[in-house]
């Protein structure tokens, strides 16, 4: 179905000002056979005129999606549904590219031997501040191939990380989609993606990750609060995977943590767990995490977070 090398997709809602940023570092790929995939989450803002005035003008693609505001993760279905590129990468949309990118994602893509390159998803790059400070730290080495999780479990890098991935794989691991809820953590998807490929980590920095007032929340763990059945899904899948115990224990906790805010008992939660005896242990920890964010939540009188798409993404598995 691929007619194209790339697909960069961009979910926006009212971030006008900011897309635009995004454009002009689009404009200036070295590299310009790619398709630019917007799926707007319900902007009322000027979004719209914009792109349509870019529609014109720009030497790529540019496909714009209109949906009714329901969230990330549902946004990245349409566009995954929608896609042309034979691989696939999300840019927020008040996040930017240095000029190489695309080319030098493409360049480590077909760096892989052709007969190893099926059992790979992907391709995944370091991450910088505008003022070229990493975020995070760099790789152990030049180029890394393991899992997504591995990165951190067995290599202990943490921090911001960009790529893309082949958009045929990404068809077979869509968002689950839980009513009511509009914030899905990505590591669900990245996660069940590595359960069967590896990924390529390159120690090069290509991404620009922007930060500004209302692009993260002032008390994070409010947006899982506000989406608790999909944080819950997230942190007991990462207890079925192959990490050291400090890690688990501390996804156990979580777990525990935002069933409780779903509205699970602890008993059904130590019955699904994929780590029972150790949800068992670590449920008293859990309950205090949950009674914390209760006790913050009305001293501070702020709502569970209505967030969208654009004001957040999974930014760690943590």
């Amino acid at each position: 179905m691929a007619a194209i090398p790339f697909t960069v997709f961009t979910p926006t809602f009212n971030r006008s000002e900011f897309i635009a940023r995004t454009y002009e570092s689009l404009c200036a790929q070295t590299f310009q056979d790619f398709e630019w995939l917007i799926v707007d989450d319900g902007s009322t803002d000027d979004t719209a005129q914009r792109v349509q005035a870019w529609q014109r003008s720009a030497r790529f693609s540019i496909r714009y999606l209109y949906q009714r505001n329901s969230g990330k993760h549902r946004a990245h279905n349409a566009a995954i549904a929608q896609a042309s590129g034979e691989l696939f990468a999300v840019l927020d949309s008040d996040d930017t590219l240095v000029p190489q990118a695309i080319e030098r994602l493409l360049f480590h893509w077909f760096s892989i031997p052709e007969a190893e390159r099926r059992g790979f998803s992907g391709v995944t790059c370091l991450c910088m501040d505008p003022s070229g400070s990493l975020i995070g730290p760099a790789l152990p080495a030049p180029v890394l191939d393991c899992r997504h999780y591995e990165l951190e479990t067995a290599f202990g890098v943490t921090g911001e990380k960009w790529g893309c991935h082949r958009t045929a794989i990404l068809r077979q691991f869509e968002f689950p989609d839980i009513a009511g809820e509009k914030y899905c953590p990505e590591g669900v998807v990245w996660n069940r993606v590595a359960r069967s490929y590896l990924v390529r980590h390159v120690n090069e920095a290509l991404r620009i990750y922007h930060r500004h007032s209302g692009s993260l929340t002032l008390w994070p763990a409010s947006t899982l609060i506000g989406s608790p059945r999909y944080a819950r899904l997230f942190y007991r899948e990462c207890l079925d995977l192959e990490a050291p115990a400090a890690w688990r224990c501390k996804r156990a906790v979580n777990y525990v943590r935002y069933s409780l805010h779903a509205g699970v008992t602890p008993w059904r939660a130590v019955a699904d767990s994929a780590a029972p005896v150790w949800t068992a242990l670590l449920a008293p920890a859990g309950g205090v995490c949950y009674l914390r964010d209760i006790l913050r939540r009305a001293g501070t009188g702020a709502p569970v977070a209505q967030v969208s798409h654009a004001v957040l993404s999974d930014r760690s598995s943590s």
